[in-house]
């Protein structure tokens, strides 16, 4: 039993060889692209032109939230003087001002992170570009990102005709349709 074990295990390994020869190898490279985009003139650029519209947004906030906080202490202070429907009056104004304060904060959140998206757009476009152009003069098969976050793609260039995007076959296989996103 063990020398069949050990016959069937030496043929596996002699046939690796043979099974490599039939298959050309994939030329993989990786690139990180926090340093290219960081090291582009225009980064520099865009990140004072961010941090400006930051702190101006951060300017109204602060100024919205000063005036929130002297209405409140004026409020706690002569809360006791005040009449029932005066107290309501002035408990209803305090919190539409949070709200609206909220409101604002959140929305130069979201204003801000479209804002960097579309600067950066054509800075990402450049790169994608570039490693296109050098996956091809290398022939390369796959490019991956060295370093890779939660919304960052690992994969940045894979050549269509050596690689195959299996999704419609998992998605039946799985019995979902998924035929609306084929498009992408």
């Amino acid at each position: 039993m063990l020398r069949r074990l050990a016959a069937l295990g030496l043929l596996a390994v002699l046939a690796l060889p043979a099974a490599a020869q039939q298959l050309p190898a994939l030329k993989i490279g990786y690139t990180d692209h926090e340093i290219l985009i960081s090291n582009m003139p225009e980064y520099q650029t865009i990140q004072q032109t961010l941090q400006s519209e930051f702190e101006s947004t951060q300017n109204v906030l602060q100024a919205m939230a000063d005036e929130f906080q002297n209405k409140l202490e004026r409020y706690q202070t002569q809360q006791g003087l005040l009449s029932e429907e005066r107290r309501a009056e002035r408990e209803a104004e305090l919190q539409t001002l949070q709200q609206e304060l909220q409101q604002k904060a959140q929305d130069a959140e979201r204003d801000l992170a479209q804002r960097e998206a579309e600067l950066l757009g054509p800075i990402f476009e450049r790169v994608d570009a570039a490693i296109k152009k050098i996956s091809e003069e290398r022939a390369l098969d796959l490019v991956l990102r060295i370093q890779a976050g939660p919304t960052q793609p690992i994969i940045l260039y894979a050549n269509p005709d050596r690689t195959t995007d299996i999704t419609l076959d998992v998605a039946r296989e799985l019995g979902i349709d998924v035929s609306a996103a084929e498009g992408n």
